[in-house]
């Protein structure tokens, strides 16, 4: 999307992920269905990342993180968590700040982003939030955006999926959502009304995140003694293991395209090269792929009427994720932006209402057929015949309640949001916006 601003009014879709958040418009009025709308916030591949770090005069940066005692990461993960996120550990001026309202923050700052672009604000927000949240969460969600002056809806992931999905393809019944991402994983069920039929979430199911660190290993038993002998305590060993870890996540990436890549390893000695292939490492993560088919086998066998999975989430790019969830599958170029995409289909749907828009004209691309050969013809394969056995049930946990201090609201803290790189400040809602 352009700087320049539109003359037309828009909505705003928000998903603020545990690694980066994205932001998306529909348009109101012109002509067209208004086609969901990617906005770049400045950060590698159009989003920006999902940190916030509390500056010395009180103000928090967006974007990369800065001083680690001092960045907020993973919040948006932990909201309706009583445990609040505490910035500067024992540092003389630490924070407490909740989760939910250092989410808000992040609204905030995406709103206004856009707004500046779009010349004025948007007409509707809905944030997409994962499918676990229950009332509680939700409601102090709704409380720290109306603290930060947002007024938005509140739209589970999956629903914003099969919104995305419905938009190019006319719904037929009931949609199985498969969300795999960086740091999460779910399988759900959505109705043809919209409405989350069945949701669960793997908490200690593999994501993207655990495929870098099998890339990792890979290297790591590669090299053998050459890296498990470097001074783990040598500035430079960290450094290196920095760069290594990045360069693991980038090559992941490109197995998603290529069928052989290599990372290099910056050692002391000079620079060397490990090779990895796509089914090398199809091999190190197809355990954890293959239980969370499973777990959304259980999940959608259990709702009649799923005729269609939609496979969302950056991790859905690998080859191998979409080939392991049975039934029919499909999946878009960028299914990162699935749910953010979906998310402003939602808004523009509360806004101009469900009778406004045309019978949607099919264009999915299925990525499965009867004929393993083929990677995307149109079509659709019926469920595996498999059986999985359920893992056993866990045993109950006691929790004893933490005696902590009062909680600061963030209001009290942050006197206003700065995007890293110099970019403009957003106002605070007390400054008469």
């Amino acid at each position: 999307m352009s700087g320049e601003a539109s003359e037309l009014p828009y909505v705003l879709g928000v998903d603020v992920g545990t690694t980066r958040t994205a932001a998306a418009v529909c348009r109101l009025g012109g002509a067209g269905r208004g086609e969901p709308e990617v906005v770049g916030l400045g950060g590698p591949g159009g989003g920006v990342a999902s940190t916030l770090h509390l500056t010395s005069d009180g103000a928090f940066a967006v974007g990369e993180p800065g001083d680690p005692r001092w960045t907020a990461t993973g919040f948006s993960r932990r909201v309706g968590d009583v445990v609040p996120v505490v910035l500067g550990g024992d540092a003389p001026g630490a924070e407490q700040c909740p989760a939910e309202e250092l989410t808000a923050l992040m609204v905030r700052w995406v709103t206004d982003q856009v707004a500046a672009r779009e010349g004025e604000q948007p007409e509707h927000v809905v944030l997409a939030h994962p499918p676990g949240w229950g009332t509680h969460a939700k409601g102090l969600m709704h409380r720290a955006l109306r603290s930060v002056g947002v007024a938005a809806t509140l739209v589970p992931e999956p629903v914003a999926a099969a919104e995305n999905h419905a938009f190019s393809r006319p719904p037929t019944g009931s949609l199985g959502v498969f969300s795999l991402g960086s740091h999460g994983f779910s399988a759900s069920v959505v109705s043809r009304g919209f409405e989350l039929v069945a949701a669960v979430e793997g908490v200690d199911q593999a994501a993207g995140a655990d495929f870098d660190d099998a890339v990792f290993d890979h290297v790591r038993a590669s090299l053998g003694r050459a890296l498990a002998e470097l001074d783990a305590d040598d500035p430079r060993t960290r450094g290196l293991f920095g760069r290594l870890r990045r360069d693991c996540e980038a090559a992941k990436r490109l197995l998603s395209g290529t069928v052989e890549t290599s990372i290099p390893v910056h050692l002391p000695s000079g620079r060397v090269d490990v090779p990895i292939t796509r089914a090398r490492f199809e091999d190190l993560i197809r355990p954890d792929v293959e239980q969370a088919a499973a777990v959304f086998h259980r999940v959608v066998s259990a709702v009649p009427g799923v005729g269609v999975t939609a496979v969302v989430g950056g991790s859905a790019r690998i080859p191998l994720v979409a080939a392991s969830v049975p039934g029919r599958v499909v999946l878009e170029a960028a299914p990162e932006t699935s749910v953010v995409k979906g998310a402003a289909l939602a808004a523009r749907r509360l806004v101009v209402g469900p009778d406004a828009e045309p019978e949607p004209v099919d264009t999915s691309i299925m990525v499965r057929d009867d004929d393993p050969l083929l990677r995307f013809p149109v079509g659709g394969l019926e469920a595996s015949d498999v059986e999985f056995t359920a893992p056993p049930p866990r045993p109950p946990v006691d929790i004893t309640p933490l005696d902590l201090p009062e909680r600061r609201t963030v209001k009290r803290v942050v006197r206003g949001l700065v995007p890293t790189g110099g970019q403009r400040r957003a106002r605070d809602p007390e400054d008469g916006r």
